[in-house]
């Protein structure tokens, strides 16, 4: 027998659900196969422990730390923990300068970088540059070709390319003419220069070097040392950051990573300037430097200006490596600089006895949600269970791919936002089945009773879960901590709620309307004609009560015209005036 369009829809309905049910599984078996995830999400810092790094700054000697600075320093590491994934982390200041970072669990080496380094950009002229072998790199002959646009700039010389060039002491003038001069290097920091050993680093400080003074620095990795101008353009100039791989001169994409760079309007003219100086340069003078808290992450060539205030940093760089360096530079230079100064495994905060006591709690809720179902609705309160075992299964599948993939950590504020659910969810059934059963009180079949009823209930669910949403949404952006935990599991939900009552309880309510026991309004299916007021007659068809007394005419006759819409009243006038005019 073919099937009417309401079972076809239906039923394409309860595919769909189950197609991401399904996904969902997949995917969260890939990241346990693939990604070393679990089947569990991973527990917040106040159920499991976690570790817990204090920061202290590195001032330079006489200086002490500002409280402003320190707030906002706390500011940005949190947001620069937030970006990289780690959920549930809490930040705070210790002792008026150094800054306490707890994270759930043991952080990788990148999540360290992220949170230690304080990402104090520089471009900078290179001045002079040695080999660690003591082979003056000036004026390198090696030419490599540069980009039609003038978007990017090429790497400096290779150490091979280095040993080959000329060896050319600069001649100072009087006093520098602009950041690119010669007469920055003086005798004394030529031979500053000529002994300075990279290992050496991070003791003399050069991460808080003035700015408006040349610098002694080397390479990330301590293979070459420079002597840098003084700094032309500041990483405050940065407007935004991202990673991506980078693309050839002919725009071919390659396989190396990068970290693309938008100046605001001051940053593009003041690079501009720089570019279109270098560009006529010669030799080592024609490369720039890009430091980053006082050490050279890359010193490329100047092969054309660069007018639209977006270079690229290219060099060594792993996808990860890269990401970092972008969140970093996109959220802002800490305004000081910080060293692991201890870092140790603290237990939880609360407990997994805590877990244990939400878990109770919601299931409790559940028990109380079904007990009601049963009692109010007969078995129509099986739909409800059956939802909300549904929607229980996508939240923990969604939660927990989550947890695997983007860092996500359940809290007990989080919990408490999965038990507060229960009821968001249940409250939809519960929308949607008096709406059908007002429809079967005013004289519907029971399969026009429930479309007419989803099309009146829907928009309400809408409404409902969309003012939740927002609420969720506004709270997870303006709050901290564990109380934005309480938002996204919310927020997650409410989303959900929508899904499983449009995907999976309408339809079963569209297949079961068209079995005996619920058309024939069976009294234990929740569709009882004495329950709800009406008189049926076979499938849901309603007949005209036979000796009702006057009062109880009178009383249905008033209930009825309570539950009209105005239109509908209007219409039973107008027939009314008819009927009397004949």
């Amino acid at each position: 027998m073919a099937r009417s369009t309401p079972e076809r829809n239906a039923i394409r309905s309860l595919v769909w659900l189950l197609v991401i049910i399904v996904g969902l599984i997949a995917a969260n078996g890939a990241s346990v196969l693939f990604n070393n995830g679990q089947w569990t999400p991973k527990l917040a810092l106040d159920l499991e422990g976690g570790t817990q790094i204090i920061l202290a700054p590195q001032l330079a000697s006489g200086d002490q730390v500002d409280q402003e600075q320190l707030e906002q320093a706390v500011s940005i590491i949190r947001q620069r923990v937030d970006a990289g994934g780690v959920s549930e982390a809490e930040i705070n200041t210790q002792g008026g300068e150094n800054i306490v970072v707890a994270i759930p669990g043991v952080p990788d080496p990148a999540t360290i970088e992220r949170i230690q380094s304080s990402a104090k950009l520089e471009f900078r002229p290179v001045l002079l540059a040695d080999l660690a072998s003591n082979q003056i790199l000036d004026d390198p002959e090696a030419t490599d070709e540069g980009s039609a646009d003038g978007d990017e700039t090429d790497e400096a010389a290779t150490d091979d390319e280095a040993a080959e060039g000329e060896t050319a002491e600069p001649t100072p003038s009087a006093s520098p003419t602009d950041a690119s001069d010669p007469a920055w290097i003086s005798e004394e920091l030529q031979r500053e220069f000529d002994t300075f050993e990279c290992s050496s680093l991070d003791v003399v400080g050069a991460n808080v070097a003035p700015v408006d003074e040349p610098l002694v620095t080397c390479e990330a990795d301590g293979s070459i040392k420079y002597i840098l101008g003084p700094v032309e353009v500041e990483g405050e100039a940065i407007a935004d950051a991202r990673s991506g791989l980078i693309a050839s001169s002919t725009g071919v994409t390659t396989n190396e990573f990068g970290v693309f760079i938008d100046f605001n309007e001051e940053g593009t003219a003041q690079f501009r300037e720089v570019t279109e100086r270098l560009v006529s340069l010669t030799g080592i003078r024609n490369q720039f430097a890009i430091v980053l808290d006082g050490r050279v992450i890359s010193a490329p060539r100047t092969i054309s200006a660069i007018t639209d205030g977006s270079p690229q940093i290219s060099g060594n760089f792993t996808q990860e490596s890269a990401q970092v360096l972008a969140d970093q530079l996109k959220f802002g230079a800490l305004p000081l600089g910080f060293e692991v100064q201890s870092s140790e495994n603290i237990t939880a905060t609360l407990g997994l006895s805590q877990l244990q006591s939400g878990i109770i709690a919601g299931l409790i809720g559940i028990a109380l949600v079904i007990g009601y179902a049963l009692i109010q609705y007969r078995a129509l309160g099986g739909v409800i269970i059956a939802s909300l075992v549904i929607a229980g299964i996508v939240t923990y599948l969604i939660i927990t791919y989550l947890s695997n993939q983007q860092g996500y950590r359940l809290s007990l504020a989080g919990v408490a936002g999965l038990i507060i659910s229960i009821g968001v969810i249940a409250d939809s059934f519960i929308v949607y089945f008096e709406r059908i059963r007002d429809e079967l009180r005013d004289g519907r079949r029971l399969d026009g009773a429930v479309e007419a009823g989803w099309k009146r209930a829907f928009r309400t669910i809408l409404i409902s879960d969309v003012i939740n949403f927002i609420a969720a949404a506004v709270l997870f952006v303006l709050a901290v901590g564990n109380v934005r935990g309480f938002a996204f599991t919310l927020g997650i939900t409410t989303i959900v709620d929508l899904v499983i009552v449009a995907l999976f309880t309408h339809p079963m309510m569209q297949l079961l309307g068209r079995t005996r026991f619920f058309g024939d309004g069976h009294p234990l299916s929740g569709l009882d004609p004495k329950a709800l007021g009406a008189v049926y007659r076979g499938r849901a068809q309603f007949r005209q009560p036979q000796s009702v007394p006057a009062v109880k005419r009178a009383s249905s006759s008033r209930e009825a015209q309570r539950r009209q819409t105005i239109a509908e009243r209007k219409a039973a006038e107008a027939r009314g005036e008819g009927e009397d005019a004949r």
